[in-house]
């Protein structure tokens, strides 16, 4: 069995079917891509490994161990972590606290805590913005806060939901860089992105989906090169 594993699972809201019997795998230290047009579902696939919603149909399994029937916070605590789309940081509280925040799932002293927030505010480039109050970040710093206060629940799966949208090119590659040392520490991603040049660069493989379901399944060139990624994407004219 695969580090994680996901078992023609079906999410549906009433009439329709967000994500339709969708099976894929991740390997220990991978990076999976996932990508699709607007509406295709990639963000529902995030929230119901996280238990953020039921499934509807299907089995996840994460270890060796199934885990679509668990509480949403004890996803967190059996070692998968998230952003968001839309990052919601605690406002009124600094970086540092936020980041604790996070790492007081394991631990319960503050000065463990604060040393732990400490090291991945370093990790992630924060240090000039430790005791800045989140809600005076702009959007770039925002989502980095938001990928590092999901390290600190050190995670051994870390889901990406658009993490380089809105950012110019130069924070991109900021961006892409800070993953690639993330999953030089050992952890596994499983990265949503709109932007294409993004998810060629950094996905060891990608998993294309419209409609909730797969469409296409490889390597960065191998998904490019499909005609109905291509058609996905521009349309019949271009397949």
């Amino acid at each position: 069995m695969s580090f994680f594993e996901t078992r023609n699972i079906t999410k549906r809201f009433g009439g329709l079917t967000a994500v339709s019997n969708l099976s894929f795998s991740v390997e220990q230290g991978e990076i999976l891509g996932i990508i699709g047009p607007n509406g295709s579902g990639k963000t529902t696939v995030f929230n119901v490994i996280s238990r953020f919603f039921p499934l509807t149909l299907g089995e996840i399994y994460f270890k060796e161990k199934r885990i679509d029937t668990v509480p949403a916070h004890k996803i967190c605590d059996m070692g998968i972590g998230r952003t968001f789309q839309v990052v919601k940081p605690l406002q009124r509280m600094t970086v540092l606290e936020n980041i604790m925040a996070g790492a007081f799932l394991r631990t319960a002293g503050i000065g463990k805590a604060r040393h732990k927030a400490e090291e991945i505010i370093e990790f992630c480039g924060l240090d000039r913005y430790t005791h800045r109050e989140a809600k005076s970040l702009p959007i770039p710093l925002r989502k980095r806060l938001e990928i590092a206060r999901a390290l600190a629940t050190e995670p051994e799966l870390l889901l990406l939901d658009e993490t380089c949208a809105g950012l110019n090119p130069k924070e991109s590659e900021s961006a892409i860089a800070l993953i690639r040392r993330i999953r030089d520490t050992g952890v596994t991603i499983i990265i949503i992105e709109h932007i294409m040049k993004v998810m060629m660069g950094i996905s060891d493989r990608i998993l294309a989906i419209n409609f909730g379901g797969e469409i296409a399944m490889g390597t960065p060139k191998e998904v490019a090169n499909h005609p109905e990624v291509i058609k996905a994407y521009l349309g019949d004219a271009y397949a």
